[in-house]
């Protein structure tokens, strides 16, 4: 083929911002970046090799997903984790989880099922594979394939941005456990996995219920002893 009949991929405007939004995104999670880190948009612009304008761009899309800040003098920082609310995080995640483990229970179909059982697959080769970021990934993918199947769109929603407020939080819950989670951690989706597939609805709430205190009792003890470790927290 003659080389003026090679088609080049032309490079949107949103390019640059997609890649920045997704590199920063991916250190933010993996907490490359710490909470309260400021965040320097000259310094991001000369490493992308790019204009400030892609930068505030993904800094916008990074900030409508709660990763950064802007403080009241205009500087961003990586958002900081409030320890002190997490209580109340994780009871408000565990009655929505309660509530739409229950809720797919009662009316997953067979689609619902097949993309549920894919998203476990995918998380646990993640495990496997000791790929944090991807753990966070699929892990969210996982409940919210659950959460899709209780046909319920306010339940969804609701339930969506808390997960997605927790990501940090279970990034420090997999830190605990040196990045490798136990094989009972992972079995613990097949259980949600089987009272679904067998339309039981209380042992579905049950052990969505067990899966919130367990995260809830091992991020806090992880915390006990790791508050002075240089994690900055608000």
């Amino acid at each position: 083929m003659s080389k003026s009949n090679v088609v080049t991929p032309k490079r949107t405007r949103g390019d640059g911002a997609n890649r920045i939004f997704n590199i920063l995104r991916e250190e933010i999670l993996s907490m490359q970046l710490s909470p309260g880190q400021p965040v320097d948009e000259v310094g991001l612009a000369e490493r992308f090799g790019v204009s400030r304008s892609p930068v505030r761009e993904a800094l916008v899309r990074l900030a409508a997903q709660g990763l950064v800040s802007t403080l009241p003098n205009k500087s961003t920082i990586i958002s900081p984790l409030n320890i002190e609310e997490f209580p109340q995080y994780i009871d408000a995640l565990d009655l929505l989880q309660r509530a739409t483990h229950r809720l797919a229970a009662i009316l997953r179909n067979d689609e619902d099922l097949a993309n549920i059982d894919l998203c476990q697959q995918q998380f646990a080769k993640a495990v496997a594979d000791g790929d944090v970021v991807a753990m966070i990934e699929r892990n969210q993918a996982f409940h919210m394939a659950i959460a899709n199947a209780s046909r319920n769109n306010y339940l969804g929603k609701s339930y969506s941005r808390l997960l997605d407020e927790g990501r940090r939080i279970l990034r420090l819950y997999f830190r605990s456990y040196n990045d490798t989670l136990p094989p009972e951690l992972v079995v613990e989706h097949d259980h949600i996995i089987a009272a679904i597939r067998s339309q039981d609805a209380d042992l579905a709430e049950r052990l969505a219920h067990e899966h919130s205190i367990e995260v809830k009792t091992r991020f806090l003890e992880y915390m006990a002893t790791s508050y002075t470790s240089g994690i900055k927290v608000s």
